[in-house]
């Protein structure tokens, strides 16, 4: 008779909730279809984690923990090499949009996941996400201000708004690219994605400023 260990209990629910949470959101993922999906019970989260709260915390940090170690070593990296403005949009999209293509299935749901905490009404996810990211975020737009001098403040934080939003987009809508351009975009492509868009967002955040922001 196989038994499972207490590891294997705690593992198998972080596995669940990320899957459950990409599909339905925070709100919409019911301790009852996750612990079905892990084949475990409720007094299980309630041993492991104390709240749903806290499952989703730890299935945000297990993930975005390695990815910011990362990212913030490519930017030390990048900063002490003076590579410019490339390698920090590298830094900075590279590690998310590419942790997860050794796990494609695994890299997917906490994509998703990532993509619905930024683009859709979930302020649970986003906090707990603000939280993780904090200091990756204070880092970069540092290091943006000083490729970017040019820019005022605000054009600065909007310009890394919408890098921020074109990332969690491509992100968030894997089925939603593959169903609109019936399979012709490769979504598994994952340096390719990358290499597209840091080359998309270079341009935009040097884009010249219009005579309105000037």
């Amino acid at each position: 008779m196989t038994t499972t260990t207490p590891v294997d209990t705690k593992t198998a629910l972080l596995d669940a909730a990320e899957a459950v949470i990409s599909e339905h959101g925070f709100a919409g993922a019911s301790l009852r279809a996750i612990t079905s999906n892990a084949g475990t019970n409720l007094a299980a989260v309630n041993y492991h984690f104390g709240s749903k709260e806290e499952l989703a915390r730890e299935v945000i940090a297990r993930h975005l923990g390695p990815v910011n170690a990362e990212r913030l070593r490519l930017l030390d990296q990048a900063e002490k090499d003076g590579d410019g403005l490339r390698s920090l949009v590298r830094a900075f999209v590279g590690p998310v949009v590419r942790f997860g293509q050794h796990l494609p299935d695994s890299g997917r749901h906490f994509a998703q996941l990532c993509g619905r905490a930024m683009t859709q009404p979930e302020p649970v996810l986003r906090e707990l996400m603000i939280g993780e990211l904090g200091d990756a975020i204070h880092r970069f737009k540092a290091a943006f201000g000083r490729a970017l001098p040019q820019l005022s403040r605000d054009e600065l934080l909007w310009r890394i708004q919408f890098m921020v939003g074109a990332m969690a987009h491509t992100m968030a809508s894997v089925e939603l690219i593959d169903e609109i351009h019936h399979g012709l975009l490769d979504t598994r492509d994952v340096e390719g994605i990358v290499d597209r868009m840091v080359r998309f967002v270079c341009a935009g955040l040097a884009a010249p400023l219009s005579e309105d922001s000037e």
